[in-house]
């Protein structure tokens, strides 16, 4: 397994980027492309995936047997135990779709698909900021709010394979209609469009971006401050109740809005040790992500790594 390279593939709604990573974490080879000619056409997205898994591995390597497994990540709901994708909220057509086996038939190696932000939390847990800890929670700030969850040095999925939905924590009663289903989620107040639009209407500037108010956050403005501080409370407070339930001693934090981190971790801190319970909130520690865009490919062949451990455990307690 060692001398052997893994695949990692990570599928996003405007990009899909593929890696060669070596058991040690290490990115051997990589590409990308956009999946902006493949939106609403998911055969040819596929298509597209297998060739450039062929391509990139052609590029290192003369023979296939040397990959010891594929791992994807998607932006939405799948079942990583039979590798089917069960729908694509941001990419039409994507319903109930095999794709382990479509993609082990081609290249004939094993293939392991998983919820995109959760290969985020096994790459930082493994290779990044959660490193050499056994429970931590990985909270991606983007135009969506997402999260995975390590609980004793195991991605934990839930019965359904959709835990750790942090972005649909309800923080008000009557608030914001959300497109789960719900209302007053905490996506609804901490995602991008939100942020901007209240960013606007705080500091009194139509269009301002969230980069703007971090600039002028840099130079002491005292609204943009504001700002950062208040959602850094909310953020806070809804950490709080995954501190007191789940006592995870280190909470990773990445995403395009966690490039306030300067602005907004001391506060989300403070207001988890003020509000939670006293042995949890003494334990955990707000850390920023370190891998960036690397983290979903190095997430999927942590998965491959973990899923084919696992499997040569069960092969010798069988005593195969």
């Amino acid at each position: 397994m060692n001398k052997k390279i893994i695949v990692g593939v990570d599928i996003g709604g405007t990009n899909v980027k593929l890696g060669l990573v070596s058991a040690q974490g290490r990115i051997a080879c990589q590409t990308s492309f956009s999946t902006k000619g493949y939106i609403r056409n998911k055969k040819e997205l596929i298509r597209a995936v297998i060739d450039k898994i062929q391509s990139l591995f052609d590029q290192k390597y003369s023979s296939s047997r040397k990959i010891a497994g594929i791992g994807v990540g998607l932006p939405g709901l799948v079942n990583p135990v039979k590798g089917i994708v069960k729908f694509l909220p941001n990419i039409p057509g994507w319903r109930n779709v095999p794709l382990a086996d479509i993609i082990q038939q081609k290249i004939k190696v094993p293939v392991f698909i998983e919820n995109d932000v959760n290969l985020i939390a096994l790459a930082e847990w493994k290779f990044g900021a959660g490193s050499g800890v056994r429970n931590m929670l990985c909270m991606t700030l983007g135009t969506g709010v997402g999260g995975g969850l390590i609980l004793n040095n195991q991605l934990y999925r839930g019965e359904g394979y959709v835990a750790g939905e942090i972005g649909h924590i309800p923080i008000e009663q009557n608030g914001l209609p959300c497109n789960c289903g719900g209302w007053g989620c905490l996506e609804r107040y901490v995602g991008n469009r939100q942020l901007q639009a209240t960013a606007a209407e705080v500091l009194h500037e139509k269009g301002i971006t969230l980069e703007d108010v971090c600039a002028r956050a840099a130079q002491g403005d005292p609204l943009a401050l504001k700002f950062w501080d208040e959602t850094a409370v909310t953020i806070g407070n809804a950490l709080t109740g995954i501190v007191n339930v789940l006592n995870p001693t280190r909470i990773v934090i990445g995403g395009g809005v966690a490039n306030a981190s300067r602005f907004m971790f001391k506060t989300i801190e403070k207001t988890i040790k003020q509000r939670s319970m006293h042995v949890q909130g003494a334990m955990v520690k707000i850390v920023k992500a370190r891998l960036g865009h690397k983290a979903g490919v190095m997430g999927a062949a942590v998965l491959v790594m973990d899923a084919l451990r696992h499997k040569g455990v069960a092969r010798r307690q069988a005593g195969l």
